[in-house]
């Protein structure tokens, strides 16, 4: 032994060195197989057997979500554990899973813990997950105002004409025909929607200069490096970090304009709506919680509706015959030609709503929604206890794509929500509940559950549906649709972002309408 350690010290250091790390590693390696084979903790819901410790599951979680539930759903059950970057994360599949997550109790279940290192450098200090819970859900109530039936009336004429002014003069629609990545499309049309109707004149116009180079820079900060390390020094931490104080800035410039200016009409957009507002204890929003509100709801839903109307057009392009059934639709019910859009007459056109609802179901761009564990959480109809230790993870997603409740799920269909929804049953006021922001359903049975469930559920959810529902019939009174190559399949997801978006080249061919 002592000449085999001699031996050992007698190497060159670029020979031990890494000869030590390798012997680390096997040990590590084969201690974290014979522990998962031969002493499974039968107190706990079962790990996903994986062979490198920290990395765990990682990799096959990262490439496809979906796969990967699907496939430990039929090893092991709705509940398992898998390593997700070393930190043991149990999901929890089903209509149990998402009552026992997403309706969690908040001294239970925090989402602050999960998602607070991710959007804090983004939106700023005291805001959303950075301050306490009751706070957020004031918060959240706040912006509800703004974002009430008679905002939304307001502003689909504005989602009509960005719509039409894009398509008159972006450089993707020059000519009588042609070809757009839509994905680069949406991302600009959203943008411009979002910042015209909720935060005014004033920064929608900035948007063709300044604000949409800072707005690139606040987007890069969305990386999944930063969900584990957000204080990395990387070049997009730094001009994300430049960019928000900037942000900051420009939107208290703006706030001070209108306190001196007042409000000359009837203008009814968001920074007005937080201007005037206050807590529930009485407090008036400052102005830098104001900017901070506005950057977020900039933010954060711009992703999720960009990456849903990318893969709406994208699904209509396979089917041109969808594209002329929702023109037709919009002749028949609001005349030859079609009268102006309207919040009204955005509700009559029922094939374009079921457009947008069948995309959120098989597209939804949030396929995994986290809550860390505070305090240990027996597993319903087992003797499993989720630890402390733990993140929860509820995907709502696999049940839309379970056979269970939709028949041939993977395929896109609008068609198929022509009856009424029997998933969708009425709800009764025994089952909602007030989380600070407002009434709302607390049942999460249903498999359609696109903007989430619990006191977490998107309070943006009429205005997205507002949003794309103006901008997809715009878009069909302007333009024929259909795929470059009939032969190729849709693009695949990316699952490397944040968000569901598709892969790149997402190219989809455009005619402009001859006057019908």
């Amino acid at each position: 032994m002592e000449s085999l350690y001699g031996s050992f010290r007698a190497l060159p250091l670029s020979i031990s060195i890494p000869l030590t790390i390798g012997i680390v590693l096997v040990i590590a390696i084969a201690r974290n197989v014979i522990g998962q084979l031969y002493f499974p903790d039968r107190n706990r819901p079962p790990v996903v057997f994986h062979v490198f410790p920290f990395i765990g599951s990682s990799v096959q979680y990262g490439i496809d979500p979906y796969k990967f539930f699907f496939d430990c759903k039929a090893k092991y059950g709705d509940c398992f554990t898998f390593i997700l970057l070393g930190k043991p994360t149990t999901v929890f599949l089903g209509q149990k899973g998402n009552e026992f997550i997403l309706n969690g109790k908040h001294a239970d279940l925090n989402a602050e813990e999960v998602y607070g290192k991710l959007t804090t450098p983004v939106f700023g200090k005291e805001v959303v997950y950075d301050c306490s819970n009751a706070r957020f859900m004031d918060q959240k109530r706040l912006l509800k105002l703004g974002l009430t039936t008679e905002a939304l009336r307001a502003y689909i004429p504005k989602f009509v004409k960005e719509v039409e002014d894009y398509v008159n003069t972006s450089p993707y629609f020059k000519g009588e025909t042609g070809q757009v990545n839509i994905t680069e499309v949406m991302a600009e049309i959203t943008i411009y929607t979002a910042s015209g109707s909720l935060l005014g004149n004033e920064v929608r116009s900035m948007f063709d200069s300044t604000f949409a180079l800072l707005y690139r820079h606040l987007d890069d900060g969305f990386q999944p490096i930063n969900f584990v390390m957000p204080w990395l020094p990387l070049p997009q931490n730094r001009r994300r970090d430049h960019a928000r104080n900037v942000m900051e800035g420009l939107f208290a410039n703006i706030i001070r304009q209108r306190r001196e200016q007042g409000n000359q009409g009837d203008e009814t957009d968001m920074i007005w709506t937080l201007m005037d507002a206050q807590y529930k204890d009485g407090t008036v929003l400052p102005d830098i919680h104001v900017a901070r509100l506005l950057i977020a709801i900039l933010m954060g839903g711009q992703h999720n509706t960009a990456a849903s109307g990318a893969w709406l057009f994208l699904n209509l392009a396979h089917k041109p015959h969808l594209v002329e059934e929702m023109y037709q639709e919009q002749l028949e019910v609001l005349g030859s030609p079609p009268a102006p859009l309207t919040w009204e007459n955005v509700q009559k056109l029922t094939l374009n709503g079921q457009v947008i609802k069948e995309t959120l179901r098989l597209h939804s761009p949030i396929h995994s929604i986290m809550r860390e564990v505070k305090s240990p959480m027996p597993v319903p109809g087992t003797e499993w206890v989720v630890p402390p230790s733990h993140t929860l993870l509820a995907s709502p997603g696999t049940l839309a794509r379970s056979e269970d409740f939709f028949p041939r799920p993977l395929e896109w269909d609008p068609h198929r929500w022509d009856k009424a929804d029997p998933l969708e049953k009425p709800v009764d006021d025994s089952q909602k509940v007030d989380y600070g922001f407002g009434m709302m359903s607390k049942a999460v049975s249903s498999p359609y559950l696109p903007f989430g469930a619990g006191r977490h559920r998107c309070v943006g959810e009429h205005y997205a549906y507002a949003q794309l529902g103006a901008i997809v019939a715009t878009f069909v009174r302007l333009l024929h649709m259909e795929q470059v190559d009939p032969k190729v399949p849709i693009p695949a997801t990316d699952y490397s972002s944040m968000f569901s978006r598709p892969m790149n080249p997402a190219v989809i061919k455009w005619r402009r309408r001859k006057s019908e």
